[in-house]
């Protein structure tokens, strides 16, 4: 089975990952080594302690490369060793509350990151597709209560928010300058609220409700109405590797920005998220902080209609399993010393390729 996943392209591909030592990164690296592709990773040291990338060994399972993404002679040296064949950047400061107090890295790291990933991308000839991961919360927000769709504007109200914007804007500007013009495809791909096992970033939801757990606290939300396009890691994962390969076989017709989120009865407010995690988990308690907090959105939602229609792509697991396949995953850390949480997680990815199957999804077969 698994030599048919996405048309059996990153078999024996060598294949880029900015940012694989974050959460969504490990997975994806993970992923691509299950596949068979030749992953190479260039990140900054493990954000978090525990991390995913650590928990999983990964370092022992890919080329991992330590790096910054702002330093552009060691990136394009990278580039021109290990001569990728596709890209994923996922090098970001993800964090909005952080992106309060440290704007000028979080724009550095987020806008300038992605130029130098760019830049080095077109000058390497071996480079056929670069898939650039930005978010959601790169649209202007309007508050709107239906999905934003590929078609509507940039924003953002906070640093972090308006930093992805501007990221969006820079891969419309390279693709029409350069891009277009070498032959090399470049897309833009947006995700809801992604949760899965393995993230441990501050000021996250699930992260932080991990936290609370573990150490026998309630956890403390801000702002329990906030609305959000919650999904499962693979959800996206899927989605961008679906696109990749896409991309490699026709460049003209899927380059262009993508939204993967979830379906529409999976946007949820952060209360009622957290309620399924205590659910699952069988303790855990809430508490809401009713300071003044930094302003974040009330209610943002994906149109994934593009992506429906084009890419026949479809969400695989409702939230009420994405959150049970999340608490299994720190479960079995937290409670289970013997396992092998590289193995389970592959494990976990493959009951998904299953489920995929199952459903008769494209990507699947």
């Amino acid at each position: 089975m698994e030599n048919n996943l996405f048309n059996n392209v990153y078999d024996g591909k060598r294949v880029l990952v900015t940012g694989h030592t974050g959460f969504k990164g490990s997975w994806l690296s993970i992923w691509l080594k299950k596949i068979g592709a030749k992953v190479i990773g260039y990140s900054l040291e493990s954000p978090t302690e525990p991390s995913m990338f650590k928990v999983c060994k990964l370092g022992t399972e890919i080329t991992s490369i330590i790096g910054d993404i702002r330093d552009y002679s060691k990136l394009i040296n990278v580039f021109k060793e290990y001569r990728p064949d596709i890209v994923f950047h996922l090098a970001a400061q993800p964090i909005v509350r952080i992106s309060y107090k440290e704007p000028r890295e979080t724009y550095e790291t987020n806008i300038m990151g992605t130029v130098n990933v760019l830049e080095a991308a077109r000058k390497v000839e071996s480079v056929q597709a670069v898939v650039v991961i930005t978010t959601d919360k790169c649209y202007e927000n309007k508050e709107w209560i239906y999905g934003y769709r590929e078609t509507d504007p940039m924003g953002g109200y906070d640093p972090y928010s308006s930093s992805k914007g501007c990221d969006e804007l820079v891969v419309s500007a390279y693709r029409n300058s350069f891009y277009n013009k070498s032959g090399i495809a470049l897309s833009s791909v947006r995700a809801g609220n992604v949760i899965g096992g393995g993230d441990w970033a501050k000021d996250r939801l699930i992260p932080d409700f991990i936290r609370a757990v573990s150490e026998d606290r309630s956890i403390v939300i801000r702002n329990p109405l906030a609305t959000r396009p919650w999904q499962y890691i693979l959800e996206p994962l899927s989605g961008y590797l679906w696109l990749g390969a896409l991309m490699l076989q026709n460049k003209e017709k899927y380059s262009g920005g993508w939204n993967f989120g979830p379906k529409g009865t999976d946007v949820l407010n952060v209360q009622q998220i957290l309620k399924l995690a205590v659910k699952n988990l069988e303790k855990g308690e809430i508490e809401i902080d009713r300071s003044i907090q930094p302003h974040e959105a009330n209610l943002l939602k994906l149109d994934i209609s593009k992506a429906n229609t084009y890419l026949k792509w479809y969400p695989v697991y409702n939230v009420e399993k994405a959150v049970d396949n999340t608490m299994q995953w720190y479960k079995k850390y937290y409670e289970d010393s013997n396992e092998n949480m590289y193995d389970y997680t592959m494990k976990q990815i493959g009951d998904y390729e299953n489920e995929a199957k199952i459903h008769n999804l494209i990507w699947s077969e």
